[in-house]
């Protein structure tokens, strides 16, 4: 078996009426998914997609996001996953440079007139052409071309330095050892359940995918308010009583392990997993590290079961089909443990950054210790090999950073605060105690006489960049710091930066009329009065009046949960996680306290 499809279809033969998707009150098992599938591939071929073709998906969490990628998969074409909460200009790009043949959406999305032909999957249309076509697997005479491992199977979009996301191009390949390795480190038994948390964005989604749907286990899905890490997350896995699950650390930092996964399997995945949560989240299930970036098939090594016990969570050993090198500037191979640049190489390293030929010859180069036409990829990430074989990550070499979990590059950011016409320099930084509160924080100074709105800048890169590029804080300078060599002293940036959402909140001798006083001496103190100091002790702020709103003070999904938990324990009211996102103040959230007592 070479292609998902193959790997999908045989897990239907093998696993029954076994339930293959659940999402809510939904469930639906492999022979109903597989004849879904199999009915759209055949009109998605009829209108034109084959081998290579690339298909946009905008479809929401649901059994028919899963119907539609494999049904892309099966007709022979790859598709470029869309989050239809991006920003259109980036939307469009995506679609565009990616030559997208079609769009695939429901009509809970609205239409992005992104310039290609699109099917509506739930009209009234699509589903009486879907049901006139036959349910039995697609055959290779069928596809408009032969599908084979070297066909593409994806394109995913992620942050570029020059300011411009590349579409990183991966092929059915690496789906072998995937699978292989899955089977063999998990050990996943048909009837298990696999929580689908991972964006559809990224390529962790794709490996939630396969662990369930290539094994004959079941894929949990649920809303994104059920998924919130913290209490959200945490009622999920509980009440769908999951068994296996890959959480980024940020997710991991604030929910509770207690009673989640018990005899099953967590991969901690996505950023650095330190020892105190390895400690925690080791107790009463495996723990496993897993690495890798987005330019092989989802990773390529992992570590474990991990113990909780060494003083750094290794990222383990290669998988199938996998190597890592560690190589100096020279490419000499570090075997005596020394830190350099981690090289990887095998069976899942992409075909390359679609329509970007000089970029791809700079980070995927020949590989001297593979076999003769091999390549390995230069992933910007340091690393070192200990005595045991065992993997550890230990940097970066660039200016990529992890915010939430989420890969971004600085320049991209800066690239777009120095497109408002008010700002001529821009640096952006990485601020933040720990994973739960990391953020951007850019620095600016003014192109003209006029200086430019804090608030005005935020607004501008948000119309562009998802939101977890946009910086929670822009502070204006007369200059930025300098080295002795003229060059941007970004190190003392970031050491700021620690107080930089500080920097634009008022501090007490000149509040605004609005600010919170303390209650007299005696008085209990209001609700509002007591959410205000929950989020300025979230947020780490100086000041927060009832007028403010959370995400504008700087809040993200991640410090929302945060919030919701607190306001929980603390405060003794629970509120829907909904109300958190849409409440245009915090007075407003107050009231919706009140109402929930």
């Amino acid at each position: 078996m070479d292609t998902v499809s193959e790997f999908f279809e045989a897990s239907v033969l093998t696993s029954g009426e076994a339930p293959a998707v659940i999402f809510g009150e939904t469930v639906v098992g492999y022979p109903e998914l597989n004849a879904r599938a199999n009915r759209l591939a055949r009109r998605l071929i009829a209108a034109g997609v084959g081998p290579d073709s690339l298909v946009a998906i905008a479809v929401p969490r649901s059994d028919a996001l899963i119907t539609a990628v494999l049904a892309v998969l099966k007709a022979g074409g790859a598709y470029l996953p869309l989050d239809p909460t991006y920003p259109a200009e980036r939307l469009t790009h995506m679609v565009t440079d990616a030559r997208a043949v079609l769009l695939l959406r429901t009509g809970s999305v609205a239409p992005l007139d992104l310039g290609v032909p699109e099917l509506v999957l739930d009209s009234a249309e699509c589903v009486a052409q879907c049901a006139g076509e036959r349910g039995d697997d697609v055959t290779a005479d069928e596809r408009l071309g032969p599908l084979t491992a070297d066909n593409l199977m994806y394109v995913i979009y992620t942050s570029g330095s020059t300011g411009v996301p590349k579409g990183v191009a991966l092929t059915h390949a690496g789906v072998a050892d995937l699978v292989s390795t899955q089977a063999r480190v998990y050990g996943i038994r048909p009837g298990e359940r696999v929580l689908q948390w991972a964006s559809f964005s990224f390529d962790a989604w794709f490996w939630d995918f396969t662990m369930a749907l290539m094994h004959g286990a079941t894929l949990v899905m649920a809303e994104q308010d059920a998924l919130m890490p913290g209490d959200s997350l945490r009622e999920t896995m509980l009440t769908y009583r999951v068994d296996h699950a890959t959480l980024p650390p940020v997710a991991l930092s604030i929910t509770d392990s207690a009673g989640l996964l018990s005899g099953g399997t967590l991969t901690s995945t996505g950023d650095v997993c330190t020892r105190a949560l390895a400690t925690e989240w080791s107790q009463g299930r495996r723990l496993f590290n897993g690495y890798g970036p987005t330019e092989v098939t989802v990773g390529t090594s992992i570590g474990g079961p991990v113990d909780g016990v060494q003083e750094a969570v290794s990222i383990g050993s290669p998988w199938d089909g996998s190597a890592v090198y560690v190589l100096d500037e020279q490419l000499r191979d570090l075997r005596d443990g020394g830190e350099g640049e981690l090289y990887l190489a095998g069976s899942g390293v992409a075909r390359g950054y679609l329509h970007r030929p000089g970029l791809t010859a700079a980070r995927f180069v020949a590989n001297p210790y593979g076999p003769p036409g091999s390549r390995m990829y230069r992933s910007g990430d340091r690393g070192r090999r200990a005595a045991d074989g065992e993997l550890y990550f230990t940097g970066r070499v660039d200016d990529q950073v992890k915010v939430r979990g989420f890969r971004v590059e600085l320049g991209e950011v800066e690239a777009r605060l120095e497109s408002h016409p008010a700002v001529e320099l821009a640096v952006a930084v990485l601020g933040g105690a720990d994973a739960s509160s990391q953020h951007i924080v850019a620095y600016v100074t003014a192109s003209g006489e006029r200086s430019p709105e804090a608030a005005e800048v935020r607004e501008h890169v948000r119309a562009a960049l998802p939101d977890h590029m946009v910086p929670s804080t822009v502070v204006v300078l007369d200059r930025l710091p300098t080295l002795l060599n003229g060059k941007i002293d970004r190190k003392a940036l970031a050491e700021r930066a620690a107080t930089a959402a500080a920097e634009q909140r008022p501090g007490p001798e000149d509040a605004p009329s609005g600010a919170v006083d303390p209650p007299a001496t005696g008085d209990a103190p209001s609700l509002e009065v007591l959410l205000c100091g929950l989020v300025a002790e979230t947020l780490d702020l100086t000041e927060v009046t009832p007028q403010d709103n959370f995400f504008e003070l700087g809040g993200h999904s991640v410090l929302a949960a945060k919030l919701a938990s607190r306001m929980r324990k603390e405060l003794g009211v629970s509120v829907a996680m909904r109300s958190v996102f849409e409440a245009e103040s915090l007075a407003e959230l107050a009231e919706i306290m009140a109402r929930s007592r």
